[in-house]
């Protein structure tokens, strides 16, 4: 099995993951239209494109990780991040607004196995995170 063929079973997987999941979750709150678009991206990724959301995922996750160890949600640190979020977001579902970003952060809040995703930067990470993208997004 050569490269191409690994990284595409790869994405494959990581949509099955993801449908498993949170599938049913994200259906019903932005419908099936948004995952499957999300999945679609995601699908035809290059491994360069791939390769790009991981660089911004990371660099979200230390930002996050350092506004929440040196700042308060509506500083500039904190803000970075958000935007850096937004530009991960964007990356698997285009069709982003503030009101999709606000419902994310709630949702990491309320739902433990998204919970998880953040608290494991830093506990109580998560609580910031959502309160950090309501004012990103001017809520």
């Amino acid at each position: 099995m050569g490269d191409t063929e690994k990284f595409e079973g790869f994405k494959q997987s990581l949509i099955n993951e993801n449908e498993q999941k949170y599938g049913a979750e994200i259906r019903e709150r932005y419908g099936d239209t948004a995952l499957d678009e999300s999945n679609k991206r995601l699908k035809g990724m290059t491994q360069e494109q791939y390769d790009e959301s991981e660089r911004l995922r990371l660099a979200f996750e230390e930002a996050l990780k350092f506004a929440f160890e040196n700042g308060t949600p509506a500083g500039e640190q904190a803000q970075k991040a958000c935007d850096l979020h937004r530009q991960w977001l964007t990356i698997f579902y285009p069709k982003y607004s503030k009101e999709y970003h606000r419902g994310l952060g709630e949702m990491y809040v309320a739902d433990e196995r998204f919970r998880a995703n953040y608290e494991k930067l830093a506990p109580g990470s998560t609580e910031f995170l959502r309160d950090a993208i309501n004012v990103y997004c001017g809520a």
